[in-house]
């Protein structure tokens, strides 16, 4: 029986799109930084995907800066250059965690010059988050306050609507392959007037503030995966797999009362559950429904196969052992009604299985 790939929040399948933009751009010989007409043609169809994504996410053409993806993004963190701390909201992906900068306050907590970065929607359990209400013009965390707000939407693109310009943020960071364009490629959004030093230095590409001869054929990847993707998401192709993952979780729920679906009642990605079963790991069930044909995962797939408690789940609340006992399963554009049910029956037959072994 053909295996059943539920793990879209790690990456998504490569659409039709982007795969027939990217062998077109192989043939492009220029590099976008020539004058002569082969280098003016590969910086076209550089200008064509950033407008693509602009319209995507609600910004201006020159506000996008390519990056090789999210978390080279996320480095620019440390780069403004009047920031003094990074407050990083608690379930935030580990690519703005690494950035996390907290001095020991003795005046002033208010600022001037921190910035708040967090997740808008959560990869591990798909929990949307909305950033706080600005108090005189700054972003309060906690005692503190921020001037500059940087949202991860890495997880939402494609799948919730989106403006930046509308949100209030400085910037926005992303990944193509969470939208069906390839792995490698992905954007740092910076409002317009907001200053930040170059992320690399060299030849100057990207507005000075990301050298390096562009990778125009994951670019033009990206352009066409995300204006498919918007496409997809006005044709409301996502509310069908909002149904397909609640049938998911009342299967799930028929067989093991116990087992708790992180973040249910709160706003989720439609294509997200986090499925906890108190007493069984979650790394255990993800090796036993890989020898049974799904694919899913036991968190965030960002830490080298790392197995480890979740992070997120210990902020929300659950103590180390129930946080060890929870997989997420995540659904995309071509899951099945089928792949869902079918999934339902052999995770229950794997629950029954373990409840004798640990009798």
């Amino acid at each position: 029986m053909a295996r059943v790939y539920l793990d879209h929040n790690a990456t998504a399948p490569l659409r039709d799109e982007a795969r027939t933009a990217m062998i077109e751009a192989m043939d492009i010989v220029g590099n976008p930084s020539s004058v002569h007409a082969e280098g003016r043609a590969a910086k076209a169809l550089v200008e064509k995907a950033r407008a693509q994504l602009a319209e995507a996410v609600g910004c201006k053409p020159a506000e996008v800066v390519f990056t090789s993806g999210a978390t080279e993004a996320a480095s620019f963190l440390g780069r403004v250059p009047e920031v003094r701390d990074v407050f990083v909201e608690e379930t935030a992906h580990d690519a703005l965690w690494a950035n996390r900068r907290e001095s020991a306050w003795t005046e002033r907590p208010e600022g001037p010059g921190h910035t708040l970065a967090m997740g808008l929607a959560n990869s591990e359990t798909g929990v949307i988050t909305l950033p706080p209400e600005k108090v005189a013009g700054q972003w309060p965390v906690g005692r503190a306050r921020a001037d500059w707000l940087c949202l991860d939407v890495t997880q939402v693109i494609g799948r919730m609507p989106f403006s930046f310009a509308w949100s209030g943020a400085d910037f926005a960071i992303l990944s193509a392959h969470k939208f069906g364009g390839p792995k490698g490629v992905g954007a740092l959004i910076v409002r317009d007037g907001v200053d930040i030093a170059a992320l690399q230095s060299g030849g100057g590409q990207e507005m000075g503030r990301r050298s390096g001869t562009e990778n125009i054929i994951g670019i033009a990847g990206m352009g066409a995966a995300i204006a498919a993707a918007m496409g997809d998401l006005s044709a409301g192709r996502w509310d069908e797999i909002k149904e397909f993952r609640n049938i998911l979780e009342k299967a799930l729920e028929a067989a093991s009362k116990e087992t708790i679906f992180v973040g249910k009642d709160a706003q989720r990605l439609p294509n997200t559950t986090c499925v906890l079963t108190p007493g069984w790991k979650g790394e255990t069930q993800v090796m036993a429904m890989d020898l049974a044909g799904f694919a899913i995962s036991a968190g965030s797939a960002c830490s080298s196969g790392k197995v480890r408690e979740s992070r997120v789940l210990r902020a929300m609340g659950y103590d180390a052992g129930d946080a060890a006992c929870a997989i997420r399963v995540s659904l995309g554009l071509e899951t099945r009604q089928e792949d869902v049910l079918r999934f339902a029956d052999v995770w229950a037959e794997k629950l029954k299985k373990h409840r004798a072994r640990a009798a």
